[in-house]
């Protein structure tokens, strides 16, 4: 909520602010304003639940809209090249494992014991954390949906041509390439819902 009121308040003031509308302008200051409100700190509270994705994912949308030569293009067609929110986060939270496994920052929710080199399927989390069925639903659910659960499928649902780069710069054109190849359509207000995980529900579709 802090997040989304912070965000639209600034979008508010950049519209009543700037008159330019052109694209150039328009994303310069999207980019240096309002994406960082948007993105601070996602691995802590990247949300979860559709309703949550939709209002952020929200302000994008309603900030693009408003761009000069695009009022008659739907959500997906004014994208100017902008990834998604969710698409966004995802892509901070793949990079911060393969980081996690280089050892090029502290292992904080203990992944490090876990990465196994398959070969075939390169290198893969093993043994995600088990969840107690008998713990009360709302702190099972916040568990599941945390960093160090999510982790796990996030990073093993990444090809062995991904997961296997040796440098960072490697991986971040490898994770670019893989990321393109399937559509960047999160839950957004006004169109059908595909699903709140971005990549399993598109590698389910190829």
């Amino acid at each position: 909520a802090v997040v989304s009121t912070q965000s639209t308040g600034l979008s508010g003031w950049v519209f009543s602010v700037f008159r330019d509308r052109l694209p150039v302008v328009m994303l310069t200051l999207y980019k240096a304003l309002i994406r960082p409100i948007l993105e601070y700190c996602c691995l802590v509270w990247s949300p979860s639940s559709i309703g949550d994705i939709q209002t952020i994912e929200n302000i994008q949308r309603c900030f693009t809209r408003r761009v000069a030569g695009l009022a008659g293009f739907d959500n997906w067609e004014r994208r100017l090249k902008l990834m998604s929110l969710q698409r966004r986060r995802q892509r901070y939270a793949l990079m911060h494992i393969w980081k996690t496994y280089h050892d090029l920052v502290p292992d904080s929710t203990g992944l490090k014991p876990h990465f196994n080199n398959d070969g075939r399927l390169g290198v893969r989390l093993q043994k995600s954390p088990k969840l107690n069925n008998k713990a009360d639903r709302r702190w099972a659910n916040q568990l599941f949906n945390s960093f160090g659960v999510q982790a796990y499928s996030l990073w093993n649902s990444l090809p062995a041509e991904v997961n296997s780069c040796s440098t960072l710069e490697s991986f971040k054109s490898a994770l670019g390439f893989f990321l393109d190849s399937f559509h960047d359509r999160p839950p957004v207000r006004g169109y059908p819902v595909i699903g709140n995980d971005l990549i399993k529900a598109n590698r389910k579709e190829r």
